[in-house]
């Protein structure tokens, strides 16, 4: 297998650009997943609190430790603080839960996971009102909860070592600009659905342009995200990026991978499949053409498939647009 490539960060870390996702991963197999994942070599492991399977992440990271396949220094794991943690006196609690969880004294890197606050708790992942509307943060006598008063406590965590990095997920440009203008550490990476039916043109060259890494979740479409529907394009079905594949010799779901790592950004494939996490790190040995790479884009069409949608009496509601931090805007140049 080809060596790895690294992106580096503005402050000079070095992030392997493919990763692990363990998203929808049960608790069951994403242990063996990650121990399999280190083994093979890879070296970043993408995780979160509401994924509920982080203690088999760390369990998994702990077995390829201490076994010597790997040392500490030389993974790359990534965290997300979930939205019912965004008070400044609950960031901790969350930040120290996730490092408990994955037996690490420290993350390499640490994203607010979505811009948009829920209400305070420590038990509850998706607190709803009677309703059955999701329950957001309400206003206190210090303002709105949101990320601009969590951004602070995350600086915190990176001068107290408990952190190297800190980043955000599924932010637009408007609220990076928002965090940026706080004048405290500028985000290191920004994490957001990519693919070549979602291209992120102009978040791409937003975050270039400010020295902002990217990664990108989802880069086969998540075909098994809960919500999906048989209307929903399908990126391993598509018979276009299938002819690109077959003249590299290569599978849809390589290409689609290697073309995140042909625009520079880094990219989390999720799989517990052994053959199938082995597949998607074996990218490094072909470079798709500068041809094939503007084909591929062209296959834009703005399709979102991980968009925050609440659930009623067992039927989809509306997005949540009325959120005030919602991050889908409607001007194309602050969209996702």
């Amino acid at each position: 297998m080809a060596a790895q490539p690294v992106l580096k960060l503005y402050n000079g870390a070095l992030m392997p650009q493919v990763g692990l996702g363990t998203w929808k991963s049960k608790a069951g197999d994403v242990e063996k997943a990650v121990y399999h994942a280190i083994k093979k070599g890879y070296r970043h492991v993408d995780c979160a609190l509401v994924y509920g399977n982080e203690v088999e992440v760390g369990t998994g990271i702990k077995k390829a430790i201490s076994e010597g396949i790997c040392k500490r220094e030389e993974l790359w794991v990534t965290s997300k603080l979930w939205n019912t943690f965004h008070h400044e006196d609950d960031v901790m609690v969350g930040l120290t839960k996730t490092l408990n969880d994955l037996k690490l004294e420290y993350l390499d890197l640490y994203l607010i996971h979505w811009p948009t606050a829920f209400k305070r708790s420590t038990t509850n992942n998706f607190p709803k009102n009677e309703d059955g509307s999701m329950n957001y943060a309400k206003d206190d006598e210090k303002g709105t909860v949101n990320f601009l008063r969590t951004w602070p406590v995350l600086c915190k965590a990176v001068s107290e070592k408990k952190v190297r990095q800190v980043g955000l997920s599924n932010f637009n440009s408007k609220q990076i600009e928002q965090v940026m203008n706080l004048n405290l550490l500028k985000p290191h990476v920004l994490q957001v659905e990519c693919h070549p039916y979602c291209i992120q043109k102009n978040l791409r060259d937003f975050c270039t342009k400010n020295q902002i890494a990217i990664t990108g979740y989802s880069p086969l479409g998540s075909p098994d995200r809960p919500w999906a529907t048989k209307d929903d394009p399908s990126l391993l079905n598509d018979p276009n990026l299938a002819k690109i594949a077959k003249r590299y010799g290569k599978s849809t779901a390589q290409v689609l991978i290697r073309w995140q790592v042909d625009h520079g950004l880094s990219v989390i494939p999720k799989s517990v499949t052994p053959s199938r996490i082995e597949q998607n790190l074996n990218v490094f040995d072909f470079k798709l053409s500068p041809d094939d790479l503007a084909k591929i884009d062209s296959f834009n069409r703005n399709w979102h498939g991980c968009v925050p949608r609440t659930t009623i009496n067992g039927k989809l509601a509306a997005r949540d647009e009325q959120h005030p931090s919602f991050p889908f805007g409607v001007d194309e140049e602050f969209i996702f």
